[in-house]
Parts: C-alpha cells; sequence; structure tokens
C-alpha cells in the first residue's frame, strides 16, 4: 500500500494539482487585495465615502445600546449582521479572478496554437506530388 501510495504521489497530476492550489492561494491573495485596497475604496469614494467593508445591518444587537460605526464594534459586542459588504467585496474579488483566469487560459490557447501551426508539415509542392505518382506508376509496371 505504501508502495501504492508513492506512485500516487509521484504522479504529474497530483503535483500539478498541488502546484495549482498553491499559486491559487497566492493569487487569491493578491486579487483580495486589489479588490479591498484599490478598487473598493475608489468605489466607496464614487458612490460617497462608503467603506463597502462595514457595510452591515444588525439583525440582534446583542450587547450594543447604540447603533455600531464599524462591523468589527458590532461583532466585538455580539451583534448578528448581515454583512452586504464584504459580499459585495467577495463578488468583485471572483469576478476579477474568472476574468484574470479567462484571460490566462485565452492566452494559452494562443500560444498553443501558434506552437502546434509553427510544427505542422508544410504542404507538399506539386512537383513532389507528380513525382510520388511517377514512382508508383513505375512499381505498378515492374509488378
Amino acid at each position: 500500500m505504501l508502495k501504492e501510495f508513492k506512485e500516487f504521489i509521484a504522479r504529474g497530476n497530483v503535483v500539478d494539482l498541488a502546484v495549482g492550489v498553491i499559486i491559487g492561494g497566492a493569487f487569491g491573495a493578491i486579487t483580495k487585495s486589489v479588490v479591498d485596497d484599490l478598487v473598493m475604496p475608489v468605489l466607496g469614494l464614487i458612490v460617497g465615502k462608503v467603506d463597502f467593508a462595514n457595510l452591515f445591518v444588525t439583525l440582534s444587537p446583542g450587547k450594543l445600546t447604540a447603533p455600531a460605526a464599524t462591523l468589527a464594534e458590532a461583532k466585538a459586542a455580539g451583534a448578528v449582521t448581515l454583512n452586504y459588504g464584504q459580499f459585495i467585496n467577495l463578488v468583485l474579488n471572483f469576478f476579477l479572478i474568472a476574468f484574470a483566469v479567462f484571460l490566462l487560459v485565452k492566452f494559452v490557447n494562443r500560444v498553443r496554437a501558434q506552437l502546434v501551426g509553427a510544427t505542422a508539415e508544410p504542404p507538399t509542392s506539386e512537383d513532389v506530388l507528380l513525382l510520388r505518382e511517377i514512382r508508383d506508376e513505375l512499381k505498378k509496371g515492374r509488378a
């Protein structure tokens, strides 16, 4: 069983998957930073100086005596909140990742098509085809 496990781990697919997961995690952190630190502040400024991360609705106040100014304050007081601002951030994050993956796949497909086109055999010239016909006819005559 240990031998089978070693063979399974040594397969290229498992290693490729591991690399993909690690790079995907790093890529996810980058896109999260792009959304949280670059896109959302600009969008918040455009729509009226709103911090989307702190958009929430208090469902149950917990120990709050007054409305909380931030999500962290509400959570610290034990309030139950509906965090739609964070949901907006995650949706934008998803679309950025999906668009980046789309561009990557499009690029890989273009490169792959160019490589396949470069390795394809050039069309056979008319002279070579004619010489092949003559050769084949000569072989038939001898038989």
